[in-house]
């Protein structure tokens, strides 16, 4: 693997797009085509495993949701129609 140095800002700004786009290009640029594809293949991977591990991390910390709970529901008398005779 090439040793290409990218360097973010703590504030991200479109400076930092720019770097990343010329960080990838650096990476990828003397690849083949299947090379650039397994790159990418490995990248998206460990991208997708962190997501879902945040994705646990946050549904175990969520309280179900109840709307009838939030909104009293049952304590709310039923509408009746009232016709006229």
């Amino acid at each position: 693997m090439k040793d290409v140095k990218l360097d973010i800002s703590p504030n991200f700004t479109l400076e930092d797009i720019r770097k990343i786009r010329d960080y990838n290009y650096e990476m990828t640029k003397d690849m083949t085509r299947e090379e650039r594809s397994a790159y990418y293949r490995e990248r998206n991977e460990k991208a997708l495993k962190r997501y879902y591990k945040v994705l646990a991390e946050t549904q175990a910390e969520r309280k179900p949701y109840s709307f009838a709970a939030e909104h009293n529901i049952a304590a709310e008398q039923p509408f009746e129609y009232k016709t006229k005779k």
